[in-house]
């Protein structure tokens, strides 16, 4: 591997041995002190490059790339407060267990406090959400630093994607020359090329097997009689990337006979196994206090995955008397009701599938119908409403779900969409991948995360936003045109937090409106022409028709429904109430 100076050589082996481990796509930020990182990049024809302008939408890009596929974009920038702009992405990607390559470029360590213009403290600068950092050595052309470098790339890209997976950091100092000017002496003529080049025979300099936690054959039975009583439920939270296997828990579910309780970004609550598979979803409208006290409770619940979205279902296990089984392949709690009695450290689909083929579970079915007939309560309120006309964000999120082409990537934002299609997103065999950023929760980054994960995969792209959330990654549009991403996104527009009309601090104006709700008045239709976007307003009488022939066709749409938060809460609360009271008679 020729190269004119030190600085090159030692960028070049590294993206080389990215590449050969896998990694084909990168996002990058314009800067000077990474320029021999992005000249590597750019030059390698195995790796696509997706240029940004602003850290943080790069950030949240690549978080959503792996998000949908599990696998890294390494990310580039150049020192100072650039690389700081990934902070809130690095939160979240550590919060969720998705896998982040942060390539931060450093000055050398003698501008280190000093003074020194666009030079921060960026040792160890994430703090603990990475899962691994390294302060590179500065480059240097010899044998044992090259395979040094080799064996930090696969190292890394082992730890992104581990058990659990999450963001690792990289510090790569690097002194002047930047670009590929060449320096005599600076690459030894005798250099020993294999270093540099890697394996003769192609493939990564070293190779990494990762293997899955799993139960001995004593454990298995042992946990198998404890699931063999006659009410049990399966809880699926949010999934980590790349998600659980649905034939797996649709086995398991048959096997015990409990009813699977789906988070909508479990990745269970749609696909063909709810054909034949007991799958709930409007338990966040029925697990109130008042429906389930008369219920008994259930002897032993299966759970997997991060905490539940759902409010209600999260208290409703806080108040079973019920052995609880957290699985978890890393061993780590994500149970912070403190509820839970067992921690499995297993990988969930191993398990389930294992578990489905020694469980004789007793058969209880007025256990599986109790639960039935409340998703029937449910439903059957929420199609009276809009049989009767009632104009309320959650039919937006049902929409969504009923009309998205197959298949469909569809993200949700925080605060609102998210907890309008846990309540309104009907279980249904639809090819639907339901994604949203539930980490850390923050509405920031999320346009882009969404169309890092659309750019992912060749499936259609539905972003269902809130304004504020939309108004705050407006750079993250960029990447509809930089990047080649196709999306319809949906803006609920509520002018403000409408997310605020839940708490009681509604109850007290001032100061609720002025510093809760805080209404903008933006005219968000210049967004369109701005990033080149085809831009529709409706109201939710109007949504469901704009939104299925936006997504037959092609270029990016948006389309801003115009909504009343207060009115919309006032309408979850009035359809909450009715199916208590029907359930509780």
């Amino acid at each position: 591997m020729s190269a004119p100076n030190r600085n090159v050589l030692w960028a070049r082996t590294f993206v080389d041995e990215l590449a050969e481990a896998g990694v084909s796509a990168v996002c990058i930020t314009p800067g000077s002190r990474s320029t021999p990182l992005t000249t590597a990049f750019d030059e390698h024809d195995d790796i696509h490059v997706f240029s940004h302008l602003d850290e943080r939408a790069s950030a949240f890009f690549a978080l959503g790339r792996a998000r949908r596929t599990g696998e890294v974009t390494p990310l580039v920038c150049t020192s100072g407060t650039a690389a700081a702009n990934f902070h809130p992405a690095v939160i979240e990607a550590f919060q969720s267990r998705v896998p982040l390559l942060l390539l931060t470029a450093d000055r050398p360590p003698e501008l280190r406090d000093s003074g020194a213009n666009q030079t921060i403290d960026q040792e160890k600068l994430y703090g603990d959400s990475v899962r691994w950092y390294k302060d590179m050595p500065e480059p240097e052309a010899t044998d044992r630093k090259l395979r040094m470098l080799r064996t930090t790339a696969t190292r890394a890209l082992s730890e992104a994607t581990g058990t659990p997976s999450g963001p690792v950091h990289l510090n790569f100092p690097f002194r002047k020359p930047l670009e590929p000017t060449p320096v005599a002496d600076d690459v030894p003529a005798d250099l020993d090329t294999e270093a540099a080049l890697g394996r003769e025979e192609g493939g990564a300099y070293v190779d990494t097997t990762a293997g899955v936690p799993e139960l001995d054959d004593d454990q298995l039975r042992q946990l198998a009689q404890d699931l063999e009583v006659e009410r049990g439920l399966i809880v699926a939270g949010p999934a980590d990337a790349p998600g659980v296997d649905h034939e797996a828990v649709a086995a398991l579910a048959h096997a015990t006979d409990f009813p699977v309780v789906a988070d909508p970004l479990s990745g269970l609550r749609f696909g063909g196994h709810t054909r034949v598979t007991t799958v709930l979803g409007g338990y966040d409208a029925y697990l109130d206090e008042q429906v389930t006290e008369d219920w008994p409770d259930p002897k032993i619940v299966f759970r997997f995955g991060a905490s539940p979205t759902s409010k209600p279902l999260r208290k409703y296990l806080a108040r079973t008397d019920a052995r609880q089984l957290v699985v978890d392949p890393a061993g780590e709690w994500r149970e912070a009701e403190y509820a839970a009695t067992d921690l499995v450290v297993a990988d969930p689909s191993q398990l389930a599938w294992r578990l489905s083929q020694i469980v004789r579970a007793p058969r209880d079915p007025s256990w599986t119908e109790r639960w039935k007939a409340a998703e029937e309560t449910h439903w059957s309120a929420v199609d009276s409403a809009v049989d009767d006309g009632e104009t309320f964000e959650g039919r937006i999120l049902a929409d969504v779900a009923d009309v998205a082409p197959e298949p469909s990537t569809v993200f949700v934002s925080n605060s609102m969409p998210v907890r309008d299609i846990d309540r309104f997103g009907r279980p249904a065999a639809r090819n639907l991948t339901v994604l949203g950023n539930r980490g850390a929760s923050g509405i920031d980054g999320i346009t882009s995360t969404a169309l890092g994960a659309g750019s992912a995969t060749t499936d259609d792209l539905t972003l269902v936003t809130g304004d504020i959330a939309y108004y705050h990654d407006l750079s993250g549009l960029l990447a509809v045109g930089r990047c080649d991403v196709d999306a319809t996104i949906v803006v609920v527009n509520n002018d403000g937090g409408g997310i605020f009309h839940m708490l009681p601090i509604e109850d007290y104006d001032p100061p609720f409106t002025g510093q809760f709700k805080t209404p903008h008045g933006l005219d968000f239709e210049s967004t369109g022409d701005l990033f080149g976007m085809e831009f529709a307003r409706v109201d939710v009488d109007g949504f469901r028709e704009t939104y299925a022939e936006a997504v037959t066709t092609p270029r990016t749409h948006v389309i801003e429904v115009e909504t009343d938060a207060e009115s919309s809460h006032r309408v979850r609360e009035s359809l909450q109430e009715q199916v208590v009271d029907a359930l509780s008679e």
